[in-house]
């Protein structure tokens, strides 16, 4: 049976029907047409699906839509502010932290998270706050100096979003 639902995705209330069984990567994709946060493996094992949720990483495949009422929830959509990047999404850029793009959301969101609570992380701190999250084309270096630099940025007070 659906039931009406209030979701805070990105700053703005959004009003869905939703099945109590539906989850927050379907409401995302289908009701809101934010398409950043993608579906590979549907178990919780890629991080592909990666949002933040009261500023936690989450992956949005296992994570039932139903739960996240009264909490807000951050999508890749959200981190830009009109045509200024954050810089976390600069770096991955400015450091060809990238290749088809296709984890490129879930990793930017995992390390926003790990940002907001961490300016100076370590090499293994980044690791171990990506480690839910794989790529298959890259690798992890030019990722891990992507999200240095981006720290490094922030620490300046170059526009971290939060």
């Amino acid at each position: 049976m659906k039931r009406r639902a209030v979701v805070r995705v990105n700053g703005e209330d959004h009003e869905v029907l939703i099945k109590p069984n539906r989850t927050l990567l379907e409401v995302l994709r289908q009701d809101l047409h934010l398409t950043g946060a993608k579906e590979a493996c549907g178990i919780g094992a890629c991080g592909a699906c990666t949002v933040l949720v009261d500023g936690s990483p989450v992956n949005s495949c296992i994570t039932l839509a139903v739960d996240v009422e009264g909490k807000e929830v951050e999508t890749i959509e959200g981190l830009a502010q009109g045509d200024h990047l954050h810089p976390l999404q600069k770096a991955f850029i400015n450091h060809h932290a990238f290749q088809c793009g296709f984890c490129t959301p879930g990793m930017i969101m995992a390390a926003k998270a790990l940002l907001q609570r961490n300016t100076v992380p370590t090499e293994e701190e980044i690791k171990k706050a990506l480690s839910g999250n794989l790529c298959r084309c890259t690798g992890y270096v030019n990722i891990t100096h992507a999200i240095l630099s981006a720290a490094e940025e922030i620490r300046k007070g170059h526009d971290a979003n939060d």
